[in-house]
């Protein structure tokens, strides 16, 4: 049985730069062949490299269950997913220089976009999570058995920082922090439009649409969402902002500007324009820019910060020259 998923794909199946969704089901004359060559054999438009690749980076899910074992022997009747995301086959590393803040209890990192923050069907290495288990587990920066522990995420293509428990003792007391929403998070965004008053407040019920896998307000049914902003540079056609997120909902920021008119730069899944005043952004123009909390432990107060990146200075950089 082959069954290759259309509802996920767009392109041909020879490109990898679209996602796709492979069942296969092995027959009886196909029981104990090595995975790869099994993959392979059913789908011979893939090279048995990116079969590889696919396997390595946790792609490959036998019976239910992810596995990263090129000669796992196939059986008679399992089924047999392979998922590509479309995306760079590489593997993400996490060093020194993106870590912002580390004791005993906890780790805060500034997360670079095109990074997603916690594994998918497609892809179990190559993801912070993934690569924060392996920076802790470093033999030369030894830690006293580290429990990773996830309480936010940022989607694939927002940077800034986040933070994670690792240790058992302060996983429990940091999810009632952000629970109790006694954690403010601000981010640095450009939007289109202009901002007259200056700043602002949105506030909703957001909830996801089944067909568009998007976010959007609703009179009722949805989860609370307060986003408050304010505009520190405004410009022709955009402007800066710094956006407090009060409740922490998926894409909060994205859908309350895009409901308002303003599209955040890049993010053309919400309607936001990928190209503004000669300029092209190649990803929603986001930053999680400051994180400020009382110590999950100790009570003490934390503050993280992580400056904007390189896309980000660039395009208020040409955008402050170009209202020269």
């Amino acid at each position: 049985m082959n069954d290759f998923n259309e509802e996920w794909t767009a392109g041909s199946l020879s490109a990898v730069a679209t996602k796709k969704l492979w069942r296969l089901q092995p027959v009886a004359d196909e029981d104990g062949e090595r995975l790869d060559l099994f993959i392979a054999g059913r789908c011979r438009e893939l090279s048995r490299g990116l079969i590889r690749k696919a396997i390595d980076l946790g792609g490959v899910h036998v019976g239910g269950r992810r596995t990263r074992r090129c000669s796992q022997p196939v059986r008679s009747g399992e089924m047999v997913e392979m998922y590509l995301d479309g995306l760079p086959l590489n593997v993400f590393s996490l060093d020194d220089s993106l870590v912002l803040y580390r004791d005993s209890w906890l780790l805060a990192v500034n997360k670079p976009a095109g990074i997603d923050t916690n594994p998918t069907p497609a892809r179990y290495r190559g993801t912070l999570y993934e690569a924060l288990l392996r920076y802790l587990h470093n033999p030369f920066r030894p830690l006293d058995r580290p429990e990773l522990g996830m309480v936010q995420r940022l989607d694939r293509d927002t940077s800034g920082v986040l933070l994670f428990s690792i240790h058992r003792r302060a996983h429990k007391p940091l999810t009632a922090i952000f629970r109790e929403r006694r954690a403010k998070k601000l981010y640095r965004l450009l939007a289109a439009g202009a901002f007259p008053e200056g700043e602002g407040e949105f506030r909703s019920l957001l909830a996801r649409n089944r067909g568009s896998n998007r976010m959007k307000s609703v009179a009722a049914g949805g989860k609370e969402a307060v986003t408050r902003f304010r505009v520190l540079e405004q410009f022709a056609e955009a402007a800066y902002l710094e956006a407090e997120i009060v409740t922490g909902r998926s894409h909060q920021i994205r859908a309350h500007f895009s409901e308002a008119g303003h599209g955040l730069l890049g993010d053309s899944r919400y309607g936001g324009p990928e190209s503004l005043s000669g300029q092209r952004f190649r990803r929603p123009m986001l930053h999680s820019f400051h994180l400020a909390l009382p110590h999950p432990v100790t009570g003490a107060p934390l503050e993280l910060a992580a400056s904007p990146p390189a896309d980000i200075n660039e395009a208020l950089s040409r955008f402050r020259r170009g209202d020269q």
